[in-house]
């Protein structure tokens, strides 16, 4: 009897509790429905203002965290904990050291975020080296940079360790260098050669010739060859051709050229100096 008389007596008191907690959660969920919404609009808005992606999205995923903790103040008001949020704010002089050494690598790198949001030394879809790690920009996040590497690994670095790195952004001006080397006979006409490269170079497709032309020299004389250098320019912004299809390209279409054109390819070439007078002994294989 005591026991039912105890739920009976206690049953408002739940049933109040209940509906404030329904209330409660009720009210979070449409901030964080709010949140998504605002972010996604938000990032539509600004990318069609800023024409920049990356910090297009970064000041629209603040804004909606922005959101989510306004309606986490307000979900603690309809509880009633106004209190002790009050409580929590005068003491932060003691906790926020703890805090703060508790999460440090989270405030840095949040920190870090913003510092790159607004110094942009990289746009989604760049290609970048970060600490030795290369591959393509895809999103700036609160805490890391997600990239996508050459063989599909999906890559979330911390925004700190990219702060304090050396970063290599290939693509940022539009422009990248390929070279090769291709080896010339001796005795072969070099002149006529060079222009034959220089012919073949700017025939390739995706291979610039009006702002950034080839450029074809001499490097060096080796033990076998003549050594020339063949560099040429890409425009990272056109995505129709890989970089890699167009170095491919440009190697074949000049060793085609100098083929045509009566140039050899010479392998590396060994000489051998007998000061003794005596013959070589050779092994010959025996005949099938």
């Amino acid at each position: 009897m005591k026991e039912l008389e105890f739920l009976s007596t206690d049953w408002p008191t739940v049933k109040h509790w209940l509906i404030i907690g329904g209330i409660a959660l009720a009210t979070f969920l449409i901030f964080l429905f709010l949140a998504r919404k605002s972010r996604t609009l938000l990032s539509r808005r600004l990318v069609k203002r800023m024409d920049d992606d990356l910090l297009a999205n970064f000041l629209a995923g603040i804004f909606g965290s922005i959101v989510i903790l306004i309606g986490l103040l307000v979900v603690f008001r309809i509880i009633g904990l106004t209190g002790v949020i009050s409580g929590m704010l005068a003491g932060a002089g003691i906790s926020a050291f703890i805090i703060g050494f508790a999460l440090k690598d989270i405030g840095e790198n949040f920190l870090a975020g913003i510092i790159l949001a607004f110094k942009r030394p990289f746009r989604v879809g760049d290609i970048v080296d970060i600490n030795g790690m290369r591959g393509q920009v895809l999103t700036l996040n609160l805490r890391d940079t997600q990239i996508k590497t050459g063989d599909g690994k999906d890559v979330f670095i911390p925004n700190g360790i990219i702060l304090k790195n050396p970063l290599i952004n290939f693509t940022i001006d539009g422009f990248l260098r390929y070279d090769f080397i291709v080896g010339l006979d001796y005795g072969s006409d070099y002149y006529a050669a060079i222009e034959v490269i220089k012919s073949a170079i700017v025939e390739v497709p995706g291979v610039l010739d009006s702002s950034k032309l080839p450029s074809v020299w001499v490097t060096e004389m080796a033990e076998s060859t003549l050594n020339i250098q063949v560099t040429f320019w890409v425009n990272t912004f056109d995505r129709a051709i890989s970089d890699a299809i167009v170095k491919s390209s440009a190697i074949l279409m000049v060793l085609t050229a100098l083929e045509k054109a009566g140039f050899n390819m010479p392998a590396r070439i060994i000489e051998l100096k007998n000061y003794q007078g005596k013959e070589l002994k050779t092994s010959v294989p025996n005949s099938l």
